[in-house]
């Protein structure tokens, strides 16, 4: 047998597939980070903090001070942290390190003034109820019971089905998308402003509990905005405030507005559903002379430059074939869908990140 490896690359070959068997404990530990409160306490502690003084921050037992020592260690060196020798090291004295804030870490912290936190997102993405089924690909592979999904297989309905039978995971799953689009809608209003200019009125299609209809009308006071959402999403949100809250379903009406905005909505959806919704938000809006367009926040594949951009775009595609049995598209695909559904033109108005900003009109 022809020998093709030497020695050398076949241990890189084993350690790079170790790094592909344990990298989701990368995920895991920074969940465990955000529930034990990390973040939040070395952002009170003003400075960067050695594990004691979290242990006692965090009020935990002291016979956790050696896991806890090994769990930053870890988090620092996937950048989570930064991590430095303490003076008392310098100076001779009792090794200890000290861990502070990274931008990273900085996402996550509750307390963080007017910028918004990250970790409820995080908490929703990595909530059981959706982590499960990414255990059980292979086996959704390999069965031909036409179930749609890893996630209905897992769990005998879809996502949406399971929000409405579960209360505390549509809280967790709600609040998750509303810290996400919080903190991108303040990029966008921001950033891409024009978008909204000259709208009298705009209504946010599965909006949720109105994170980015609130930034659009705390930035465009003049908007009149409005969430459409399913019953269990809306119910008991605050009827007196700037947004109007309308319980119903995008695939039997989408009320009349200027401007509906579809964000992080299609990727949940096969092309032919996606024809659907969008036809439906066409007939809310008036024509294009009118100032009538549709606004979707969505990633288009291969749009962002740079290796983690497209590992971003990637793997989230296989989560949503796992999660919705949705997918992420490039742009021609995008231009597809929006020719299918009777809309004469599109612009990419603005990428942020690895998701973007795409005005489709009539």
């Amino acid at each position: 047998m022809e020998h093709y490896w030497d020695d050398d690359l076949l241990v890189a070959a084993q350690s790079d597939l170790w790094n592909h068997s344990f990298v989701f404990l990368k995920s895991m530990s920074l969940k465990c980070a955000i529930e034990l409160g990390i973040p939040n306490a070395i952002h009170r502690h003003g400075a960067p903090v050695s594990v004691p003084d979290l242990v006692a921050a965090l009020n935990l037992p002291a016979a956790r001070l050696p896991p806890l020592r090994r769990l930053m260690r870890a988090l620092a060196f996937s950048h989570l942290f930064t991590r430095q020798t303490s003076e008392a090291t310098a100076a001779g004295g009792e090794e200890e390190d000290l861990y502070g804030l990274t931008p990273t870490s900085r996402l996550l912290v509750d307390d963080a003034g007017d910028r918004r936190s990250l970790a409820p997102f995080v908490r929703a993405m990595l909530d059981p109820v959706q982590t499960m089924p990414s255990l059980l690909i292979s086996g959704w592979f390999k069965a031909a019971d036409g179930v749609a999904t890893p996630f209905e297989a897992v769990h005998g309905s879809d996502i949406w089905s399971r929000t409405s039978r579960n209360p505390e995971f549509n809280a967790t799953f709600n609040e998750g998308m509303a810290a996400d689009a919080g903190f991108v809608m303040d990029l966008v209003v921001r950033k891409c402003g024009h978008v909204f200019r000259g709208l009298r009125s705009l209504v946010d299609v599965g909006g949720g509990t109105g994170a980015a209809a609130r930034a659009v009308a705390g930035a465009f006071p003049h908007i009149k905005c409005a969430v459409l959402d399913l019953p269990q999403v809306v119910q008991g949100l605050p009827a007196d405030g700037p947004v109007e809250f309308i319980a119903g379903s995008m695939f039997e009406r989408v009320p009349p507005a200027d401007a509906v905005m579809l964000k992080w909505i299609l990727h949940d959806w096969d092309d032919e559903v996606c024809v659907r919704i969008l036809r439906k938000c066409k007939e809310a809006i008036p024509p294009r002379e009118a100032g009538g367009k549709v606004i979707v926040m969505e990633q288009v594949m291969g749009s962002s430059p740079g290796e983690k951009a497209t590992e971003n775009q990637l793997f989230f595609d296989v989560w949503m074939m796992v999660q919705t049995g949705g997918r992420e598209r490039d742009e021609q695909e995008w231009c597809n869908i929006f020719t299918e559904a009777g809309f004469s033109d599109y612009k990419i108005a603005a990428t942020f990140g690895f998701r973007s900003v795409i005005e489709v009109y009539p």
